[in-house]
């Protein structure tokens, strides 16, 4: 309970004013007093780890020591504590900058650059770009990169993001001639002439000239209060006293000793960044947490002759900064330790947490795979340590890192500085990590070595390794380096090392994090890597040592020319490239906004934090908070539900079961809430709520829910065909007569693909907020979701209530991608039970956690096929079956099989063909809708025969491709005429605008000079099929008012997700009416206005509402048609004031039928898809093989967009798919353990693409001058087709990997797996390193994680 004492006060800056708290709780953090107490809610909750960047906020503070007037950095405030706070300047994105006031520039500028989609993540890129300008006015593209590399984003694919920060740089690499201004791709006036003047080619998407300059001396000065403050630092203790927890800030050195003998137990707190996530969701719990960042003497550093000397609180980045200057001063051969150690920092986390994490922390949690303590660890480093009793040193050595008892900190002792040594000639000191993706992961493996040579000779005098990620605390090798003394350093010696190390460093089959065997690879690749770089630092010593002593330097090993590339690591580049596409007709009016790349709409208030987000909604009288109580067993009874010990806690009003269900409980076998059986760990059972969203989440760990395991438990695909568990009978498809072509082949090849899930990631997790009306039973419900109608029904039908009293408002969503269709109306339905039971509004809102483990994701797929091909590469048959993993209800499962199925062939033509698709039904979370729909997953297994094909016969795959493709007007398997002009064009620019022949010739040279690092190259091409398989699907409907003073309001069924919709809509109503864009205003999605609508999926959402907008505003028209004749000087506002004067309706409802379309199993014939977009990507990567990371070089992306209504929007669209695809291809890997638990539910275990995982160089065109009747404008849908072409990348990294299995002449293995993670490149790249680790047999232990595809 809360303390009798009273709390000190506190006393801060927020955007200026000052906040004075007594009532602080020291559990809380800075992200909830901004979002409750001071109602700024443009910094957003996301993660709740620090580990996504979208509540970033600036944090501005006096240094004492250097006595500069202040320091500014960035910081996730979901981890900082709000009591660490005092004295500080808290600046957020509503400081900054309002559309009300005055924008900022760094918020113009990724607005009008279009970097930004959804917007949930805008907040947090613009504090992390405002921090870095603060600091740096002028950045560097380094700085650049390295400022953004802790924020995600999911929509926009980062490069619009980039380059709007690039518009501050002062240096810039892009192609713009320096001054000019001007392009290489913008044509000259005489050159547009081959294009004719009307289809001129445009790349530019935003006017670089109208953008406000920066003018560092307007920004917020830093209180001068705090600056007060700060001079005479207040010397007594802070004490805040919270319910559960005490925080204490000691003033001094001495005060914080004695609180340390008080408080042994107490951890000391500075950045929050690892203790707060274990609180989170280790549930530890600390009673005195103590606050050292008062306490100058732990930022002190000392430089001296031997060595530096950095004090514990020392954040990474002042280290980081501290290491830098240091190597600028010293001679090279003093700082190799330095230099190890800032390579380490740059891709430690982000940004960040590197500024709020301290030196001290870090060492002293002695994280399995820190990054610093291996390299410490090898270097001799010293800690000190202090206590009332006095000071002593230990060694940070392999005792101190194992946390033996003597060689640790006693209770009451503090470490107060790190004392890293010199190093000296002849001294050679390396640090390597390999992890999922290049920048802000934690390691799969970590390595720091140090090796002493005796001077002028290779022999070993000294040898330090030691390694993270391969046990419980960073492992050294003593032993190993021991029995290495006196050898030389040569081949033997290396041989020796690698069976030595392999054996110390011993990893058992059933290691947490799984990754074994790539483990133990990385174990030995990384010695070798080092063993290569002190032989060519050697190579230099010795020739100047030979010189020097005229000694004979002939027998030692050299590193070959081929070997050289091993030594260099990827670079971090800011990506490049031109977006091209058609602009409109010259004769076009000005004021007709369609086909300009006109901004989002709410792009400038995304990036001011004002576009409300469901859970920006101010609280609301009487308002509650619901918990999910989500199962642990993936089948069992529930025998019994206890929770008495939850309502007994303060605060908590109710807990919701399925017996408070009014209506109906969800559907048969898909219940809302579990009753007598649960299916999957993660499925929901009930619901607590209470007063607020802490107590909430608290009183879910007080339910105890009893259960009695059932059999059988299926997880994977493989299971589920031996149990014949399946959701739902086989779709089939065939043409010709496959069992004959078979037999008249010169060939044939069979072979598996298999594809990994993938988690939607939208940064807005699922909220809901339902409130009761006083009568007739209505409620309003606020919802994030792409299907308001549904979760309208799915309300209705569980309370047992008319439709007509429920409605559904949606203003816009934080990213969707599939994820929120049917998934919003279970939560909604759930906290519409709550209401109605308590009488009380009721939000939820889903931690990242919950929302990974219970929501389900893109359908993992298991796929076989059979390929029968002539000698040349022309493929007569072709034979694939898919099994999907469903998850344990249908939800979209057998429309994803429908799908999957008649998207398979892709853009092929081949004659005799069968197609077989099964849904499994697993004890997994139900997965569901995902952008692309099943394509993603089936087309891969495609493009994985004919690159199967291509190696058997010996031709590259693009020949194989070109060779197969449509080529004529045709059918596809299902009967449905098209003409494939349009994608050959994609295919054949895509060709020549990449350079693809004389790349695919650079590649080849590449490869014939490097070993361990290879190039590959792929072109894929795209016919993507769009919309449902079903007419009624493709029905919209729109309402417009047009209102006396002349504004336009138009409603639609469409939802915001990001994807640019009510842009379009106001673009489309602009024309039609002939009026600004500034005259028309959307609201919001509300099923009031627009009822029964469709879920706004499928591609086709700006199609089929743009035609109700249409019909609407025609309509109007039509109507004001006889007084605009009359009046044709008149303005718009004479027209509707007359119009209104004559009784003239100025309310219509537009309608569109929607596009024709449908699909006859039973025959297999249909014309299931209003139209297809055509595509084609070429990629290029570089791989590393002793790691197997992979560096993305340059993509160019050629789609069919026929009329853009908005090319700023489609390519924001393709580019941000395109990104998403590579993802899902390449570093998004889903984990779950043997008992079908998930492990990976946060950013830092699944990684999403970051900045740096953009393609160098990247470039979108949009194809000229193709047509299209059939939609509005001649445009097209391209909201998911982009993501397929992600896979170019994939067959880029295969294409390396096969280089490297024929110059080694492994057999081919016609196995695909899908992500290509690190962990598969490198163990796809066999070598004397892979064949000398243990194997274990699979039977002899339980492995940490199951494959589930």
């Amino acid at each position: 309970m809360r303390c009798a004492s009273r709390s000190d006060e506190l006393v801060f800056f927020v955007n200026g004013r000052k906040v004075m708290e007594r009532n602080v709780d020291p559990e809380g953090t800075l992200l909830t007093f901004l979002r409750k107490n001071l109602r700024l809610t443009g910094t957003k909750y996301a993660c709740g780890r620090g580990g996504c960047g979208a509540c970033t906020v600036m944090v501005s503070k006096h240094d004492p020591v250097s006595r500069k007037i202040q320091r500014h950095f960035s910081v996730t405030a979901c981890l900082m504590p709000i009591c660490s706070l005092y004295g500080a300047a808290v600046t957020t994105v509503e400081g900054v900058g309002s559309i009300k006031t005055r924008l900022h520039p760094v918020q113009e500028r990724i607005a009008k650059s279009h970097g930004t989609q959804c917007g949930f993540c805008t907040p947090g890129m613009v504090m992390s770009m405002y921090t870095l300008l603060r600091n740096h006015p002028q950045p560097s593209e380094e700085q650049l990169t390295e400022a953004l590399g802790g924020n995600l984003c999911r929509c926009t694919g980062y490069r619009p993001i980039l380059e709007s920060g690039r518009t501050f740089c002062m240096e810039s690499n892009s192609c713009q001639q320096k001054g000019t201004g001007k392009c290489c791709l913008d044509w000259g006036e005489n050159d547009s002439s081959r294009l004719g003047k009307k289809n001129e080619i445009c790349t530019k998407l935003f006017a670089k000239e109208e953008f406000q300059s920066l003018d560092p001396t307007q920004e917020l000065i830093f209180p001068p209060e705090l600056l007060r403050m700060a001079e005479n630092p207040e010397k007594r203790t802070l004490t805040f006293y919270g319910e559960r927890v005490t925080w204490i800030s000691p003033g001094t050195l001495k005060d914080l000793l004695e609180l340390k003998v008080k408080h042994p137990e107490a951890p000391l707190v500075v950045g929050n960044t690892s203790l707060g996530p274990a609180m989170k969701s280790q549930r530890q719990f600390h009673p005195v947490l103590l606050s050292p960042a008062r306490i100058s003497e732990l930022s002190m550093v000392t430089k001296t002759s031997d060595g530096l000397t950095i004090g514990a609180g020392c954040s990474l980045a002042q280290t980081q900064d501290i290491l830098a200057e240091r190597i600028a001063e010293l001679p090279e051969e003093k700082t190799q330790t330095y230099r190890a150690l800032l390579k380490h920092l740059r891709s430690l986390a982000g940004q960040q947490i590197r500024n709020m994490a301290s030196l001290g922390g870090h060492v002293i949690s002695r994280h399995c795979c820190s990054d610093l303590n291996p390299v410490l660890a090898v270097s001799n480093a010293t800690l000190n340590l202090i206590s009332a009793e006095g000071t002593r040193q230990i060694p940070l050595n392999e005792h101190f890192l194992a946390g033996l008892a003597s060689a640790d900190l006693k209770p009451e002792e503090i470490l107060e500085s790190v004392h890293i040594p010199h190093s000296q000639k002849w001294e050679f000191v390396s640090a390597f990590r390999q992890a999922q993706c290049q920048q802000n992961a934690l390691p799969h493996v970590n390595a720091g070595m140090r090796v002493l040579l005796k001077e002028g000779t290779d022999s070993i005098e000294d040898l330090s390794i030691a390694y993270g990620g391969v046990g419980a605390a960073t492992i050294s090798a003593h032993r190993s380096c021991q029995q290495l003394l006196g050898r030389r350093w040569n081949e033997l010696m290396l041989d020796e090392a690698c069976r030595l190390l392999l054996d110390e460093v011993s990893l058992p089959g059933s290691a947490p994090g799984g990754r074994v065997e790539f483990k133990r690879t990385l174990v030995v690749s990384f010695l070798f890597k080092f063993y290569l770089e002190v032989l060519q630092e050697l190579k230099k010593l010795v020739k100047l040592f030979s010189v020097a002593v005229g000694a004979d330097s002939r027998h030692r090993s050299e590193v070959s020319d081929q070997f050289l590339s091993a030594l260099e690591d990827f670079p971090v580049t800011i990506p490049q490239g031109v977006q091209t596409y058609q602009n409109v007709d010259p004769h076009q009016p000005l004021q007709d906004p369609v086909g300009r790349p006109i901004m989002h709409l709410s792009a400038l208030k995304h990036a001011t934090g004002e576009a409300m987000f469901c859970d920006d909604i101010p609280v609301v009288d009487k308002e509650l908070f619901m918990a999910l109580v989500t199962s642990s067993r993936a089948h069992a009874k529930i025998i019994s539900i206890d929770v008495s010990k939850a309502l007994e806690l303060p605060e908590v009003v109710d807990v919701i079961t399925a017996e408070d269900i009014p209506g109906t409980n969800g559907a048969e076998g898909d219940k809302l809430l579990a009753v007598e059986e649960v299916t999957c760990v993660g499925q929901i059972i009930c619901a607590v709520v209470a007063e607020t969203d802490v107590q909430a989440k608290r009183a879910t760990e007080k339910i105890e829910i009893t259960y009695e395991d059932l059999e059988p438990v299926i997880f994977t695909i493989k299971d589920a065909i031996k149990h014949n568990s399946f959701l739902c009978p086989e779709k089939k498809l065939e043409q010709g007569n496959v069992e004959e072509a078979f037999e008249k082949v010169d060939q044939t090849i069979e072979g598996e693909v298999h594809v990994g899930g993938q988690e939607h990631f939208y940064m807005e997790t699922q909220r809901v907020l339902v409130i009761p009306k006083t009568e007739d039973k209505e409620l309003d419900i606020y919802v994030s979701t792409q299907d308001p109608a549904h979760v309208q029904k799915t309300v209705s039908s569980t309370l047992n209530i008319p439709i007509n009293r429920i409605t559904c408002h949606v203003k816009r969503v934080g990213g969707g991608f599939g994820g929120k269709v049917g998934k919003p109306a279970v939560f909604g339905a759930i906290a519409a039970v709550g209401a109605i039971k308590t009488g009380h509004p009721i939000r939820l809102v889903l931690d990242r956690e919950d929302d990974m483990l219970i929501t389900g994701g893109r359908h993992p797929l298991f796929g076989k096929y059979k390929v029968g091909f002539t000698n040349n590469g022309r493929i007569k048959a072709l034979d694939i079956e898919c099994y999907i993993n469903g998850g344990c209800t249908l939800d979209d499962s057998e429309l994803v099989t429908e799908f999957l199925i008649l998207k398979l062939e892709n853009a092929y033509k081949i004659r005799n063909l069968r197609f077989r698709g099964r849904a499994c039904m697993t004890n997994l979370p139900s997965n569901t809708a995902f952008r692309g729909f099943g394509f993603p997953q089936g087309a891969l297994v495609t493009e994985s025969c004919i690159t199967a094909v291509a190696a058997k016969c010996g031709l590259p795959p693009e020949k194989i491709r070109e060779k197969n493709m449509y080529k004529t007007v045709d059918k596809t398997i299902y009967k449905q005429a098209f003409n494939p002009e349009t994608l050959i064009r994609c295919w054949n620019e895509c060709l020549d605008k990449s350079s693809f022949h004389s790349r695919r010739m650079q590649v080849e040279e590449f490869n014939k000079k490097n070993y361990w690092k290879k190039k590959g190259i792929a072109i894929i091409p795209m016919k993507f099929s769009v919309g449902f398989a079903a007419t009624s699907y493709h029905q919209a409907a729109a309402l417009v008012h047009i209102y006396t003073d002349g504004s336009v309001l138009v409603t639609h069924g469409g939802n915001e997700l990001g994807q640019g919709i009510h842009t379009k809509m106001l673009q489309v109503a602009s024309r039609e009416l002939k009026i600004p864009m500034s005259c028309i205003h959307i609201s919001e999605t509300s099923t009031a206005t627009v009822p029964n609508t469709i879920a706004t999926a499928a591609s086709v959402g700006a199609d089929v509402n743009g035609r109700a907008v249409q019909n609407a505003c025609q309509i109007l028209l039509k109507r004001l048609e006889p007084i605009i004749k009359k009046h044709p000087e008149g303005t718009w506002e004479n027209w509707i004031e007359a119009a209104f004067e004559q009784r003239i309706s100025l309310s219509a409802t537009g309608y569109f039928r929607g596009y024709k379309a449908f699909m006859d199993w039973e025959k297999g014939v249909g014309d299931p898809f209003p139209y297809y977009v055509y595509g084609a990507a070429c990629s290029e990567v570089e791989i590393d093989c002793l790691t197997g990371a992979h560096k993305k070089i340059r993509t160019d992306i050629i789609m069919d967009a026929c009329c853009s209504l908005n090319p700023a929007i489609d390519i924001g669209q393709i580019e941000g798919s395109f990104i998403q695809g590579m993802g899902l291809y390449t570093t998004e890997e889903l984990k779950y353990s043997p008992e079908g638990i998930l492990y990976s539910r946060s950013p830092d275990e699944y990684k999403i693409p970051t900045i740096t995982d953009v393609p160098e160089e990247f470039n979108v065109s949009l194809l000229p001058s193709s047509q299209t009747p059939l939609t509005i404008y001649s445009s097209k849908g391209l909201g998911e087709s982009g993501m397929f072409l992600g896979s170019s990348v994939f067959f880029a990294i295969a294409d390396a990997v096969a280089t490297v299995r024929r110059e080694r002449d492994i057999a081919e293995d016609f196995m695909v797996q899908s992500p290509a993670t690190p962990e598969r490149v490198r163990m796809a790249c066999a070598d004397r390193f892979t064949k000398m680790i243990p194997r274990d047999d699979p039977e002899t232990f339980k492995p940490w994680s199951i494959p589930i595809a």
